[in-house]
């Protein structure tokens, strides 16, 4: 390690348990991270203020005024513009250290891309908002033996447990009990950041414990034997640390199930955060530019970047992307979300 590194990473190899060598280990190891909200911006912000080697960043959605309370990376100019939060996550993570090889991928983690999206990591970290994607990650990590850690945030408290597949428990073994198709369901009414807010530094705390679990695991230094559950209230500072076995007869990491993965789970529509519904399940190329003439000729109101379309057709705001997802605002019924991009961009 040059000198020039050696100063600019002083501090974490004065930390015994990492040292020269594993600050040049760091170097050269990758993790992808998926969803870059409240959690996801501010871990991507600390894996490579620690000198990670190369970063891959997935994120659906763009960044609006509600996230910049907790959402660390971004700025007011970047909701103004209306960027997706995965382009002004690498920009900004690339002013922090261009040493590293940062990678935003505006897109939707799904069991069609899941193999390009979450390969070449030696580790993947959990930014999500919904069990949903959780489980895809889960059945990926499992089936691909590759380490994982679950992690989620909501009102003033958060969890977050590293998975090892193979020797841990998994995310089914913790959190999956019958059917994975009627899993969704039976989460429809858990409180969301959309029903009870959420604090930022409840995120700040889990996506601590996240990114330290997430070296440990770089460094070859976390033992799955010991594996636990770690909750934290910051406003009542109860913390709690639970330890998971194995379930018998689990669907993934036992059965080696994965239904997620093979797309036999329907996801959710509806997003946490806003009283939205996504529509995802096509996968088609559209030309931004052209349909943004063609929906200001007939006197819609569009603004568009290059990323994607803003069109308000009052009550509802509809956010195309290039790839054909469309975010509706302004319901959460999928009947009316799939009759309003029919409307405008074709059944």
């Amino acid at each position: 390690m040059d000198a020039r590194l050696r100063e600019r990473y002083s501090r974490q190899i004065l930390f015994g348990p990492i040292g020269e060598e594993g600050q040049e280990r760091l170097r050269h190891s990758s993790a992808t991270i998926i969803g870059c909200g409240a959690l996801g911006s501010t871990l991507a912000s600390l894996m490579v203020r620690a000198g990670i080697g190369r970063l891959r960043i997935v994120d659906r959605d763009f960044v609006e005024p509600s996230n910049l309370q907790r959402q660390t990376l971004f700025e007011e100019a970047d909701a103004q513009e209306l960027l997706p939060k995965a382009v002004a996550a690498e920009r900004r993570l690339r002013c922090i250290n261009s040493d590293v090889e940062v990678r935003g991928v505006v897109g939707d983690l799904t069991p069609a891309n899941a193999e390009e999206l979450l390969s070449d990591s030696a580790v993947l970290l959990d930014g999500t908002d919904n069990f949903e994607a959780r489980f895809l990650i889960n059945d990926y990590a499992v089936k691909k033996s590759v380490p994982w850690i679950y992690a989620a945030v909501v009102s003033s408290h958060g969890l977050t447990m590293p998975i090892h597949p193979g020797e841990s428990a998994c995310l089914a073994c913790l959190a999956e009990d019958g059917d994975p198709a009627e899993e969704g369901s039976t989460r429809v009414n858990e409180p969301t950041c959309d029903t009870v807010g959420v604090l930022g530094t409840a995120a700040g705390v889990i996506a601590s414990l996240e990114a330290t679990f997430a070296i440990k695991i770089l460094l070859g230094k976390s033992e799955p034997r010991d594996v636990r559950l770690i909750a934290f209230d910051v406003w009542t500072t109860r913390f709690q640390s639970l330890r998971v076995p194995r379930r018998q007869g689990c669907r993934a990491c036992g059965q080696r199930q994965f239904s997620y993965l093979e797309g036999e789970a329907q996801p959710r529509l509806t997003m946490c955060g806003r009283d939205s519904v996504q529509i995802h399940e096509r996968r088609r190329r559209l030309d931004l530019a052209a349909l943004g003439r063609n929906l200001a000729a007939t006197g819609n109101h569009v603004r568009q970047n290059d990323f994607l379309l803003r069109l308000e057709v009052p009550p509802y705001e509809l956010t195309v992307f290039a790839d054909g997802r469309a975010i509706i605002k302004g319901t959460r019924d999928p009947s009316v979300a799939r009759s309003i991009y029919a409307r405008y961009l074709g059944a």
